[in-house]
């Protein structure tokens, strides 16, 4: 199973009303679990680290999120627009310690670019934008824990 095949099943996963799911194919293990506090999603194989893309844009209403420490608000819930988590796991907003993040508020960032990377079961997973946008405030700290839908930018549409 490839990186695009994996995005798709997760995108009709979520869609659906299926609440667990779990293939076996060779070496290769996925299973999908929506509903509970533990992992959505993991992919086990006896490969190294592999970087699949996943990047997932929702609309968010809420209340305007408080700054904290300048550029970033922590569990804030944004007004607007939002970037949120596909999956729970470790947010890293560079590609590697002591690296530029992948954006920075005030960036305007294209479709298809990455935004971050999320660690889930020790497989480094890259987020994508999913339009173009501006980054208004990045509501998780590098290092930080995120689950499932969890809002991790603050967006808006450019």
């Amino acid at each position: 199973m490839d990186k695009s095949e994996i995005r798709e099943l997760i995108r009709i996963f979520d869609k659906s009303d299926i609440t667990k799911l779990k293939i076996k194919e060779g070496d290769f293990s996925i299973e999908l679990q929506k509903g509970f506090d533990g992992p959505v999603a993991y992919a086990a194989a006896p490969a190294p680290v592999v970087h699949q893309a996943a990047g997932v844009a929702h609309a968010v209403a809420a209340t305007p999120a408080a700054h904290v420490g300048g550029e970033a608000s922590i569990n804030a819930a944004p007004a607007g627009l939002s970037m949120k988590s596909p999956m729970v796991g470790t947010f890293y907003r560079s590609p590697a310690p002591g690296a530029a993040p992948f954006a920075k508020v005030g960036d305007v960032i294209r479709k298809g670019q990455p935004i971050g990377i999320i660690e889930a079961m020790k497989i480094m997973n890259e987020i994508e934008a999913e339009f173009d946008c501006k980054i208004l405030e990045i509501l998780v700290e590098d290092g930080q824990p995120v689950e499932y839908d969890m809002p991790i930018f603050a967006v808006e549409k450019v």
